[in-house]
């Protein structure tokens, strides 16, 4: 609990989630089906939002998370899962998820035909998170399954088998971004299931934080400067003079990566940043905003 309290977590909702790890550390997980349980690489420091979610998730509600890139939603949902103590599920949505992907299906073990169950079973039936990922990319069909999973009766139909009433710790953490390719409105009926948290950019301190915590040995003048170009960048992209795609956290990580083990600079940051823009003209802006803040001379 010692970034909760570098992050500011009120110490009342760190004594209810204590309360919530003890209620539910007896039971067991078998070990053959264990979800994700794993301290999370990136830590999330974000007061509101953190207090926020966890109002939600103490309250036995479902949580969406929405916002552009680089906003930190899957780092706060493994967070989430991490500090109340439960395995977690992670359902990456596409056109080939559907009802049989999340709840299960019959499949040949050998010897006898069985029900092999889904994510969405698993988590339900021994108290795990759902992390519902880019939840607005997954078809109409795949989540009407879920309706009453999701709202006050929470109970998992399993056609032909049986009706299971959801464990008292499962929760359910939805992401959405809109503007990525396939995503689209999300069902009304869908999202009336959640509590919505708007995800903030990343401030300056939290990125500077971040690149020293993943990078100990970068130095004060590169770590602004890469603070400055990040910032810069999606100011063009808010005044659509680029597209968004250059304003990635993900590529600005790598490029320093890529710097760590020699690469210059310039060249890590147009692999990371400026290269990621396919249209030219595009590139070439980004590519300035970057030479302007990192020198050559830089190794």
């Amino acid at each position: 609990m010692n970034w909760m309290d570098q992050a500011g977590v009120s110490p009342e909702l760190q004594n209810e989630m204590e309360r919530f790890r003890k209620r539910f550390d007896k039971e067991s997980v078998p070990e053959g089906i264990r979800g994700v349980q794993e301290p999370p690489r990136f830590h999330y420091l974000g007061k509101e939002i953190l207090e926020k979610a966890i109002c939600a998730l103490l309250c036995e509600k479902n949580l969406l998370l929405a916002g552009p890139k680089a906003t930190g939603k899957n780092v706060l949902a493994e967070n989430l899962a991490w500090i109340f103590g439960r395995p977690s599920w992670n359902v990456s949505f596409h056109v080939n998820v559907d009802a049989s992907y999340l709840i299960g299906t019959d499949t040949f073990d050998g010897e006898k035909v069985v029900f092999r169950p889904g994510p969405i079973y698993q988590c339900a039936q021994y108290g795990g998170f759902s992390i519902l990922d880019e939840i607005n990319m997954a078809k109409n069909e795949a989540m009407a399954v879920l309706h009453a999973t999701l709202d006050y009766r929470r109970i998992l139909e399993v056609s032909g088998y049986d009706r299971i009433t959801l464990h008292p710790a499962t929760r359910f953490i939805g992401t959405m971004n809109y503007g990525y390719a396939g995503t689209r409105e999300l069902n009304e009926a869908l999202g009336s299931r959640f509590l919505v948290l708007q995800m903030p950019v990343i401030t300056e301190k939290q990125l500077t934080h971040l690149l020293k915590a993943e990078y100990p040995e970068i130095s004060k003048a590169m770590c602004r400067q890469l603070c400055a170009i990040f910032y810069e960048l999606d100011g063009k992209a808010e005044n659509a003079e680029i597209s968004p795609r250059a304003v990635d956290l993900r590529g600005l990580l790598d490029a320093v990566a890529l710097m760590k083990l020699g690469l210059s600079p310039l060249d890590a940051c147009d692999m990371g940043l400026s290269n990621k823009v396919f249209d030219s003209t595009e590139r070439a802006i980004v590519h300035d905003v970057i030479a302007a803040r990192v020198p050559k001379s830089w190794n």
